[in-house]
């Protein structure tokens, strides 16, 4: 496999990953912890997902697959909702990028293009949209744990482990 299609591949792979961890996550919290916040400068863990659909749709749908931009980034974090609604968005919006990153060529990583003002390239445009998705699910990860005092049980495989191994 060329270094590109790998890039490609893991890039598909990972944003699958930190998908299906944010819904373990949504499963385990009421509305209540689901839409808490600490202050009005901190983001609920529902506005990062919301966020997270909206930079996705945006990053790929729009400014790689050339789909209309129909992005509210404010109310992404102004929402106060149920949360019924967020895993089938989240999955909605990565599963079509998903299929946008696995049809992507070698050759189209080398393409600009104009992404929420900035200037990059397809492979940059890919990159960002899979380290800040992995930036949020952190955060999300993080705050279930806290919310539920739950082991969410992603790296029970290495427990007793002698070595690492592939990250799940």
């Amino acid at each position: 496999m060329r270094n590109e299609e790998a890039f490609l591949s893991y890039s598909v792979e990972k944003l699958g990953q930190y998908t299906d961890r944010i819904s373990v996550c949504v499963d385990k919290l009421t509305p209540e912890q689901l839409w808490a916040r600490g202050s009005e400068n901190e983001n609920a863990m529902g506005n990062l997902v919301l966020h997270l659909a909206g930079n996705v749709r945006q990053w790929i749908g729009h400014g790689i697959a050339g789909r209309e931009n129909v992005r509210d980034r404010d109310s992404e974090f102004a929402a106060r909702r149920d949360g019924g609604e967020l895993r089938p968005l989240l999955r909605n919006a990565v599963n079509e990028a998903i299929a946008v990153i696995a049809a992507l060529t070698p050759e189209r990583l080398a393409e600009t293009k104009n992404v929420q003002g900035y200037d990059v390239t397809v492979l940059q445009a890919v990159y960002h949209v899979v380290e800040h998705f992995s930036h949020h699910a952190g955060q999300i990860l993080f705050a279930t744990k806290m919310l539920t005092a739950d082991d969410l049980g992603f790296h029970r495989h290495l427990h007793g482990a002698k070595h690492g191994g592939q990250t799940p």
